[in-house]
């Protein structure tokens, strides 16, 4: 039994959107990723959210609302990858160390792709870089006590709990009281001078994007797909290769430096300037910085201000570092599928469904905010989080015999070739559509800091 229709509403719902927007939608597509969860009706219903959210904003040229439609295997497709790269590949999505380990007790999941994450776990193990050497190491813990010492020291790891264990932590109670996506409206009026075009409909709305792996990137790939200019900053070192290929695409990428004082006011230009700002920090990390809500609103009155973290915005860990793979890991996501599946070890969903899923509803979230602040002339605030989106999805749990989706096609593909910073490659087609406002990506996707930091309009 497919969720999606349910998906949806709820989805919707919790964007504040209209129910008379959904009669405008139409699915297609056929298939289910196999997971304890129903992941491409979640696949499916959040990137309807997100051309739900565009057609409302197409529709503020006063045509009548367009036909939207999303295909269900598109969908699912892109939440793992959209790129096919052509005579190259693809870095690979882990490094030797990141994955599941089992510790004297129970599971616990290592994240060190980033180096400073990878040099604080092997610090607190005291190994050198071996997988075999870790995992001994690791058994010779508990998982509570090692998952504390690896986020005290810095690092990201969280321990596999079951959905009963997460509903009575402290945190999962916090973020079960937390609504899918918290609004707040601006609190001074602007005017915004915008000149819509129906077949791009965000040109010349500049977005200013802050994020990292995985689930905001993708949000402003989705922007950027709609016309937007993108600019992504990021600090002088950092790095992602693994996701690069697949998340850049259409923006122009500059680092800086924001403790430092020429690139602050480099930065509070490019703020004053944004109409939409999209950041994936731990919630205390801009306040650390001097850019807590009132200084943001106070540099750009008007600005569409959407953020995302791992945890929750509430709770005792509310600051703490997480990403797709570790919340599954708390929030009982994990634990259901090796329940489900009678394997022997930690089963997480198909594909970073908390992530993509997410960054749809950011995407969403900032077309609803751009229509809203066209309507009253005030920004809006917009504030989710992985284990929220978990939340969520645990609603709709499933077996393990749904009909797989097959492997994508010559014609899941889009005809343009894109002359990437890698070599040449093809897209899947766009898993949705909106009448009169195809989707599009006008740069290919590159190297983080390879552009000047500034908007190109």
């Amino acid at each position: 039994m497919s969720h999606t229709t349910a998906m949806i509403q709820d989805l919707w719902s919790g964007l504040g959107g209209t129910a008379k927007a959904l009669s405008t939608l139409r699915e297609t597509g056929e298939g289910s990723l196999v997971s304890a969860f129903a992941v491409s009706d979640f696949a499916a219903a959040t990137t309807a959210a997100a051309a739900l959210a565009l057609a409302e904003h197409v529709a503020l040229l006063g045509r009548i609302s367009p036909e939207v439609t999303v295909d269900r295997r598109l969908a699912s497709l892109w939440f793992s990858k959209s790129i096919r790269p052509l005579g190259w590949s693809l870095p690979p999505q882990w490094d030797a160390v990141a994955g599941d380990y089992e510790a004297r007790d129970g599971w616990i999941r290592l994240h060190t792709n980033a180096p400073h994450h990878r040099r604080a776990a092997l610090g607190v193990l005291e190994v050198e870089e071996d997988r075999a050497k870790v995992a001994a190491a690791v058994r010779r813990w508990s998982a509570a006590d090692l998952e504390d010492a690896m986020v005290g020291s810095g690092g990201c790891a969280a321990r596999m709990m079951s959905s009963q264990d997460w509903a009575a932590h402290p945190q999962g109670r916090a973020v079960g009281l937390e609504p899918l996506m918290a609004f707040r409206e601006g609190t001074r009026r602007v005017s915004p001078d915008r000149r819509f075009d129906a077949a791009r409909p965000l040109a010349g709305i500049r977005v200013l994007d802050l994020t990292r792996v995985l689930a905001g990137p993708v949000a402003t790939r989705f922007l950027a797909g709609c016309g937007a200019d993108v600019l992504r900053i990021d600090p002088p070192g950092w790095d992602e290769p693994a996701v690069l290929p697949e998340v850049t695409l259409g923006k122009r990428r500059a680092r800086l430096d924001l403790r430092d004082a020429a690139d602050r006011a480099i930065f509070e230009g490019l703020l004053a300037r944004a109409d939409v700002f999209v950041h994936g920090y731990r919630s205390d990390a801009l306040s650390r910085l001097g850019y807590d809500d009132a200084a943001i609103e106070a540099l750009s009155p008007g600005l569409v201000d959407v953020a995302l973290d791992a945890y929750g915005w509430t709770g005792p860990w509310s600051e703490r570092r997480g990403f797709d793979s570790l919340v599954q890991m708390s929030s009982g996501i994990a634990a259901r599928g090796q329940s489900v599946s009678g394997a022997s070890k930690p089963v997480p969903m198909p594909v970073q469904a908390l992530d993509y899923g997410a960054g749809c509803l950011m995407a969403a979230a900032v077309l609803r905010g751009l229509t809203r602040r066209a309507e009253s002339g005030r920004g809006v605030q917009a504030r989710t989080s992985l284990a929220r989106t978990a939340a969520f999805l645990a609603l709709y749990p499933a077996g393990m015999d749904q009909e797989g989706i097959a492997s994508e096609s010559d014609a899941d593909l889009a005809p343009e070739v894109e002359d990437t910073h890698w070599g040449a490659a093809r897209r899947l087609r766009p898993p949705a559509t909106v009448e009169g406002a195809p989707m599009s990506w006008d740069l290919p996707a590159g190297p983080l800091g390879d552009s000047a930091p500034g908007f190109a309009s």
